[in-house]
Parts: C-alpha cells; structure tokens; sequence
C-alpha cells in the first residue's frame, strides 16, 4: 500500500484553491499514483491561468504555484521515502524557494543527505527523481551533504545566494539547520565580501545587455533594471540584515516609503510581464521578443488610439520602470 500523504496546510488560503482529494487516497502501487498527481497539476494550473486572467495579485498566484507544487511534493516524498528520512532533506531552492514559481519556471530542489554512499537512500532518491519527472514536474536537483554546501558555496557565490532562499519542504529538520548554520554570514561569506562579490556579478551581467535595458527584445529578469536587480538588493539585504524583507530597507533610512513602493509597484509589473510571457508561450520564456509584445499589450489593455500604437504604450510604461528600477539599485548599491 502506498503511503497516504502528509495532510496540507488547512490553514492556507490556497487549500481551497485546488481540488486536493486525488491527493488523499490510498493507491496499492506507485504507478497508480501518476495520473491522480499529473490531472491534480493540471487543473492546478488551469486555476492559476484562470485567476491570472481575472486579475488576481501576481504575487499571490506565484505563491499558489509554489504551494500547489509543495502538496505534491511532500506527496510523492512520503510514498517514495517512507519514514526513514533522519538521514536527509528535501529543500526548496530557487524562485521556488522563495515561493515565487512562475508558470514555466523550473522546480529546483536540493537533495540535503548525511552521506552520499549510502546505496539503499541513493536508489530512494533515485526513485524519487524519476517519479517527479514522470508526473511532468521539470525538476532541477542538486544532491549535497553538508560538507558538499560548504565547499561548493565558496567557489560559487551562486550556490550560497541559493542556499539562502531556500526552506524545508520534507525530511531532517535538524539536518537543514545544521547547512543553515553551516553556511550562515558567520561561517562564510560576510556581509560585506557577498556585497562586493554580487556587485561584480551584476557589472557582468549587465555587460551582456551592453548596460542598458533600453533594448528593443529586453531580457526582463536578467537585463539592467529587471527582475534579478530586485532580487540582488533583497539578497544583499538578506545577507547583511538577516532577513528578506525589503520593508526593512525603509526601517534602516535606505529608501523612503515613496521609493519602497515603487520598487514594489515595479516588480508587480515585471512579475505580472513574466507569468503572461510563460503563460503565451508554454515554457520559462524571459525575452520580450517584438512577437510577444504586442499580444502582450492587448492582454494588459494597452489599445490603439489616434496618438498611438498599444504596443508602444505598453513598451513605454515598460522602460519607465525598469529606468526606475535601475536608479533604485544603483542608489542602493551606492548606499550599502
């Protein structure tokens, strides 16, 4: 008999989102789970789409996916893993561990383990991958011990801006904390050597947009002034205050309630530009290519008039606020 899953959250608002009884039976074997927890995701999905479409907050709905996503995680965990799972630890990196998983985006996980030559939990893992992939989740894994966290972290930076996102999704609890302690500012990467090691990160970044988001196809999570400058200053934050929360910005005398709300607006619209582009094409699609921009516009209620073309309307509001965002970050990055 395949193990029933943990209950979800009853509390959460998104509990009544989503039609989770396919998740609370019993099922003999495996394979007769995969139909239940494909159909479970796609009406899932269908929800988000059709909120989306109704206008329900973004910010929202990428928690909604993410919790969509988490029941069907801590599901298969338990069918997979049984009861044995002291020796590691499902965890949340990512956007998806910021609970922030747009519609294309991938599910990244990291697969926390004590050792990594214990053959019977190696082929639990295994088993565990293959069935994910087989319900049509796109997963990103990485397989780790605490030792692995460390070391990797210190080469990339990359790795530790990850590990800082991320939350426990199923398994060792002590485990987690001791790779959050493990890999905490006082143990590696300070708050002032993270800054200027993501700092020359960005510079690079940006060289590859020539350091403008004015361009005419813009990369709006990787270009001057999107999504990935936001998540640079929370990270920075992050790192030096302890927590994720940009509010704090305004608490410590960085930025004022004024400019707070329109990094906030900001990332509003990006977000919402990202979960269309994703939603229009079916996969984790970030560039605002002239084919999508227009369909875009209409979607957003940019219409034609006598003065001007939708599409430009919407194109214009666009670059407005990403020349914001970019002042903010740099004014920030000047700041700290």
């Amino acid at each position: 008999m395949v193990r029933q899953s943990p209950s979800p959250d009853e509390t959460s608002e998104f509990a009544d989102w989503f039609d989770l009884s396919a998740l609370q039976r019993d099922y003999k074997t495996a394979s007769e789970l995969l139909t239940p927890i494909k159909q479970y995701l796609a009406d899932g999905n269908r929800v988000i789409a059709d909120r989306f479409e109704s206008g329900t907050d973004v910010a929202r709905l990428l928690q909604a996916r993410s919790w969509l996503v988490d029941q069907v995680l801590c599901h298969c965990w338990s069918c997979c893993m049984g009861d044995d799972t002291d020796a590691l630890a499902l965890v949340a990196v990512g956007g998806y561990g910021r609970q922030r998983l747009m519609p294309g985006s991938d599910v990244d996980l990291m697969l926390l383990m004590s050792v990594v030559d214990d053959p019977r939990l190696n082929g639990q893992v295994e088993t565990l991958l293959t069935f994910l992939w087989d319900v049509g989740l796109d997963v990103g894994h990485s397989v780790r011990t605490i030792a692995d966290c460390v070391e990797q972290s210190l080469a990339d930076i990359t790795v530790v801006t990850n590990l800082m996102e991320s939350r426990l999704l199923a398994g060792s609890s002590s485990l987690y904390a001791d790779m959050q302690a493990a890999t905490a500012p006082g143990k590696i990467w300070n708050s002032r050597d993270f800054f200027e090691t993501k700092v020359e990160e960005q510079h690079a970044r940006h060289r590859k947009y020539h350091d403008t988001g004015y361009n005419l196809e813009p990369n709006i999570k990787e270009g001057p002034g999107g999504l990935r400058d936001i998540q640079m200053i929370t990270w920075v934050t992050k790192r030096h205050f302890g927590t994720a929360s940009l509010e704090q910005l305004v608490e410590h005398g960085f930025l004022t309630d004024s400019e707070y709300q329109t990094l906030m607006d900001g990332r509003t619209l990006l977000w919402k530009i990202r979960f269309a582009l994703h939603t229009l094409t079916g996969r984790s699609e970030d560039r605002l290519l002239f084919d999508y921009q227009r369909t875009l516009a209409e979607q957003f209620g940019y219409l034609n008039d006598a003065r001007r073309l939708g599409v430009e309307a919407f194109m214009r509001e666009y670059y407005r606020t990403i020349m914001e965002l970019s002042r903010l970050n740099e004014m920030l990055l000047q700041l700290f």
